[in-house]
């Protein structure tokens, strides 16, 4: 997948991981994006470390991993972010 399809994709990701669990964050559209990149790269990793699929372009089930990465890495931030 190219860089142009990550950052599309990062970008649809870190909105919808948004849009699931709203809040006051200070970040913007970039946050967003590499929010939503990251969670990717993280969803797809532990995915694949615990058999259950992996990270392999536009599909639903790489749509999937890659918010609830993106869930994860939201939820860890904020918990910084109030720490």
């Amino acid at each position: 997948m190219g860089i142009l399809s990550w950052i599309l994709l990062g970008l649809l990701v870190g909105v919808l991981a948004k849009w699931i669990m709203p809040g006051d964050d200070p970040g913007g559209f970039i946050i967003t994006t590499l929010l939503g990149i990251a969670g990717a790269v993280v969803g797809g990793f532990i995915a694949s470390a615990l058999g259950i699929g992996d990270f392999t372009g536009f599909n639903l089930g790489s749509l999937v991993i890659a918010v609830l990465g993106s869930l994860l890495l939201l939820f860890v931030y904020r918990r910084l972010k109030t720490a």
